[in-house]
């Protein structure tokens, strides 16, 4: 059956010569494995743009029930980027942010409050006033309370980690937390890097205690780089 909905795109791997197994988080049916054919070919090439990490589309797709893979009707941009992919800091985050997403959202998992805020973060990254330094904890904070986890303050954070955990004690960082977690995307504080970094720890290892599956996130190394 066709079916219209908008999608972000979360990861896609390659598949047999010319083909890719792309998943896209969508707000209608959820997150869902489609197998795009010849898009790697010479022909077809420039079309993998539309496959990069947290690509915003509208899409018609084949769905049918039972079905692990699916086909992608038609397939077009939702919102151009005019930043992300031409900008080293604002991909490097794109980048950990699909990583991040593929370990939250399991296969048909539907959530339309999460897809709008997710569809919001990323329009959010491609601006020119967005505080890239404190985006990525801004963003794994904001989002716990869609994943049903979020904590009530700073304080109620760190009651829920390992006591003296790190080179930082929490009373040195709960301040600039409880403003990440008030003022959400708007904060314009400027947080130091050291903090910054252990704040970011702090959140990762929150979201490894509430999620069972939630692995080393592979992309943090280059995240560390970029807001270092």
């Amino acid at each position: 059956m066709l079916k219209k909905t908008k999608g972000i795109v979360i990861s896609y791997i390659k598949y047999r010569d010319t083909s890719i197994i792309t998943r896209i988080f969508t707000r209608d049916l959820g997150l869902k494995s489609y197998v795009v054919n010849g898009i790697r070919s010479s022909k077809s090439k420039p079309k993998m743009a539309l496959y990069q990490p947290l690509t915003l589309l509208e899409l018609v797709v084949y769905d049918r029930e039972g079905r692990s893979l699916h086909h992608i009707s038609e397939a077009k941009l939702d919102y151009a980027f005019q930043r992300v992919p031409f900008d080293f800091h604002r991909s490097g985050i794109a980048l950990f942010m699909g990583e991040v997403l593929g370990k939250c959202i399991y296969d048909d998992y539907q959530n339309e409050d999460l897809f709008d805020f997710l569809f919001q973060a990323v329009e959010l990254l491609d601006k020119e006033q967005v505080s890239l330094g404190t985006y990525p904890i801004s963003f794994l904070i904001q989002m716990t309370r869609y994943l049903g986890f979020d904590p009530e303050d700073a304080g109620n954070f760190y009651d829920q980690l390992p006591v003296n955990r790190g080179s930082l004690p929490h009373q040195a960082k709960e301040s600039h937390l409880d403003r990440l977690i008030r003022e959400r995307f708007i904060s314009t504080e400027l947080i130091p890097k050291h903090i910054r970094k252990a704040l970011l720890e702090d959140v990762l290892l929150f979201y490894q205690l509430h999620l069972e599956n939630f692995t080393e996130i592979k992309s943090l190394a280059v995240l560390r780089s970029l807001v270092e």
